[in-house]
């Protein structure tokens, strides 16, 4: 795909450190703590919390190894991202159990096996990192620090003001300078960024939006919720664009907030 110069955005973080590269595959669950992937990432003095946050996050990747997780690079990615830092204090004990959270208005942030089983989706076996990726629904900024080393370049929208304000407090100290975050619409997607190697949704909708179509590359992927046959039913959909048209795959049942339009 064509290569487009980077536009400019309403908020962004830090982009003082520069970016490496990706990490080759690995066999053992155990390197996903002990990896040098993206070294630019700040390793800010953990607080207090009454935990071993690396021992419980090991416990975690080995737990979505099991489940049948298998892209070393996405248990690398799961096992350097501290959880805890996205959720509240009060949930901060619930952190990396395999569950939903809330996040303030009406939201949560996903099961880790969601967020790990997406990721690995999106990647798709290919050796390299992705490029550019499109995330619908930033929410706390849990997943946009995942991609951000799995990608090149991500750009994150947000529809609510009070998350994407949330998230970027959260992803502030990370300073991971691909990761670019926008409030708007994530239903209009962000054209300016198209087109994109990857897009992604953390809000299931009956449909996906032809936007979100428009925007994505050929050769790219998608991976969103969306309604399925059974009624008030989400299913996790992947559409590959190719030169010949859409194909699509709908797999396992899943259960995210609804997408919606607008800003609020």
């Amino acid at each position: 795909m064509t290569t487009r110069p980077r536009p400019s955005f309403p908020a962004r973080l830090d982009s003082s450190a520069s970016s490496s590269r990706g990490v080759k595959k690995h066999t053992a669950t155990e390197t996903a703590l002990q990896s040098p992937l993206l070294r630019h990432v700040a390793r800010p003095v953990v607080q207090s919390l009454g935990m071993d946050s690396q021992a419980v996050r090991q416990n975690m990747v080995s737990k979505l190894a099991a489940d049948g997780i298998a892209d070393a690079r996405v248990l690398v990615a799961m096992g350097t991202i501290e959880r805890h830092r996205f959720v509240d204090t009060a949930l901060v004990n619930q952190a990396y159990e395999d569950t939903s959270l809330p996040i303030g208005l009406g939201q949560t942030i996903s099961k880790p096996g969601v967020v790990s089983r997406m990721a690995e989706l999106l990647l798709n076996g290919r050796a390299d990192k992705l490029g550019r990726v499109l995330e619908i629904g930033t929410g706390c900024g849990y997943q946009a620090a995942i991609l951000s080393l799995l990608a090149t370049e991500v750009y994150s929208i947000e529809r609510l003001r009070g998350l994407h304000d949330k998230a970027r407090e959260n992803l502030r100290t990370l300073r991971l300078p691909n990761v670019h975050l926008l409030f708007g619409d994530g239903m209009a997607g962000f054209s300016k960024g198209a087109p994109y190697a990857a897009i992604i949704a953390a809000a299931g909708g009956e449909a996906v939006p032809q936007a979100w179509i428009d925007q994505l590359a050929v050769g790219g992927r998608l991976v969103a919720p969306v309604m399925s046959g059974e009624r008030a039913k989400q299913a996790l959909m992947v559409i590959d664009k190719t030169p010949g048209g859409l194909r699509q795959m709908v797999l396992e049942t899943v259960h995210f907030v609804p997408l919606k339009s607008g800003i609020a």
